[in-house]
């Protein structure tokens, strides 16, 4: 039963006077000066920019757009994954929220894309989840969804930004009605009892030996309890909420653990997941990766046989493999892709109807089935594309594309303004024109800050390895001599 225990966790904040006036924002001085709102919700190190009274503020100012944005009345919707700060932000966030005169349904651990999923199926006005996603346990984030469940548009966090930046108080002296936190754990069942109803009647994984990879994070609970009730034998890695190591030498991002469990128990495949389980990565029978193109290229080629597929199209991102686009159009199918964040994807499906897309690096959106980014459903989708065809992981793979070699290599560079404004730096920009010429038609350069870690990513990608490291090293070296120190 879902619990209705209530707690009015803004207590009138003892009026927050204290700190809410109208000097509150000169405690935060530290503020960058591009956005705070990157690819993916605000992201940072817990206790520098993300502390308990700026997510207050944050969380009022949120609150008065969504209400805005709504038209009307409802419950704002949080989740949170293991970190240590976890707790910390959700609660000033839902103080920040109550404040605004919202009411609060906290969840407790949970994925990502169930925060996404519930909030688009009731009367929220919004959700958020706390969360840093991939990044180690020091960083957490928070990312926004509309009522509709997915990320809040560009001008919605221009909004809310501009509300932060704009030094007013809350306005606290003033008569007000409070909101209420209602602490609802329960209503992630509804998302594990979605999960099951969007994969065939009949499915059933009995003989299939799975290993997960959970990450420490916010799967651990979920992902277990689906496969399970399918039938598969499921061997679970790093299965507990553990805020200290989190994403640490494991899940997505890390996948050796994997690779040796997988070879370690003859298993048919596995699944790691990230921290907030809104991505997942791969790993056949023979140890080998299966990353989002090859993902997007089976689940696409089956639902092209299916008939339901719009104009035969995927949509994926800049870093998507030129092996699997090239082999996709081979199968008379569409490809377009979008800058890197599933965001993009998202905005492009809605633009152009298309039922399918994501990015290398996991994150999968079906529109078939939701409208959020879901590790979760991606793994359940994959295992049962594998059943259902009576071939293994590994077959499938070898019978699909072949990657062009696609070295990445990130440079962190701790200087925010410096990090987004790298396409001024003449030496970087005349580096990768030399890198262009260099390779021609038989390679490609990518260079782009992260929208969620302090990092500057530099891809080459070539017909030929030995070019690409080549090629990646020397932009890499510019990078670190002119924008790392």
């Amino acid at each position: 039963m879902v619990s209705s225990l209530s707690r009015n966790v803004s207590s009138r904040m003892d009026r927050v006077s204290a700190t809410m006036n109208p000097g509150f924002l000169g405690q935060f001085a530290h503020l960058p000066n591009s956005s705070l709102f990157g690819t993916d919700g605000i992201r940072g190190k817990a206790g520098d920019l993300l502390t308990a009274p700026f997510v207050l503020q944050l969380g009022f100012r949120a609150g008065q757009v969504l209400k805005m944005n709504r038209g009307t009345s409802g419950p704002v919707i949080i989740g949170q994954d293991s970190r240590n700060s976890s707790d910390m932000l959700a609660m000033a966030m839902a103080a920040g929220l109550t404040s605004a005169g919202l009411e609060v349904w906290q969840l407790g651990l949970c994925p990502t894309p169930c925060v996404s999923y519930l909030t688009r199926t009731s009367e929220a006005v919004g959700g958020i989840m706390i969360s840093a996603s991939h990044n180690p346990p020091e960083d957490n984030g928070i990312k926004f969804f509309n009522h509709e469940g997915t990320k809040l548009s560009q001008i919605l966090t221009q909004q809310i930004e501009e509300k932060l930046r704009s030094n007013l108080s809350l306005s606290l002296d003033k008569p007000q009605e409070w909101g209420k936190t209602y602490y609802q754990p329960g209503l992630v069942d509804k998302y594990c009892q979605f999960l099951q109803g969007a994969l065939p009647q009949s499915l059933d994984l009995q003989g299939m030996r799975i290993v997960l990879d959970l990450a420490w994070g916010a799967s651990v609970n979920v992902a277990v309890q689906v496969f399970k009730l399918l039938g598969a034998q499921v061997i679970c890695l790093h299965d507990y909420p553990n805020g200290d190591c989190i994403n640490v030498n494991c899940g997505s991002t890390h996948l050796n653990v994997l690779k040796q469990a997988i070879k370690k128990h003859q298993a048919d495949l596995g699944f790691a997941f990230d921290g907030d389980a809104d991505r997942v990565m791969a790993v056949d029978g023979q140890g080998r990766v299966v990353d989002g193109d090859y993902i997007l290229y089976l689940w696409g080629k089956y639902l092209l046989q299916k008939g339901k597929l719009p104009n035969n199209l995927l949509v994926g991102t800049v870093m998507a493999n030129l092996g699997f686009e090239r082999a996709w159009k081979n199968l008379g199918g569409q490809f377009m892709r979008t800058s890197v964040g599933d965001r993009y994807v998202q905005a492009k499906m809605w633009e152009t109807g298309a039922m399918l897309g994501g990015e290398q690096s996991g994150h999968i959106i079906c529109h078939h089935y939701g409208v959020s980014g879901d590790g979760i459903q991606t793994a359940l989708h994959l295992a049962a594309l594998v059943r259902q065809s009576e071939e293994s992981l590994a077959t499938l793979v070898d019978n699909s594309f072949q990657t062009y070699p696609q070295i990445l290599r990130n440079v962190r560079v701790e200087d925010r303004d410096q990090r987004h404004s790298w396409q001024e730096c003449i030496p970087l920009r005349e580096a990768i024109t030399h890198a262009e010429i260099g390779m021609g038609d038989t390679g490609r350069v990518l260079v782009r800050p992260s929208g969620t870690e302090p990092l500057i990513r530099v891809m080459v990608e070539s017909v030929s390895a030995k070019d690409a490291h080549e090629w990646v090293e020397y932009l890499v070296n510019v990078v670190e001599r002119y924008l790392a120190n």
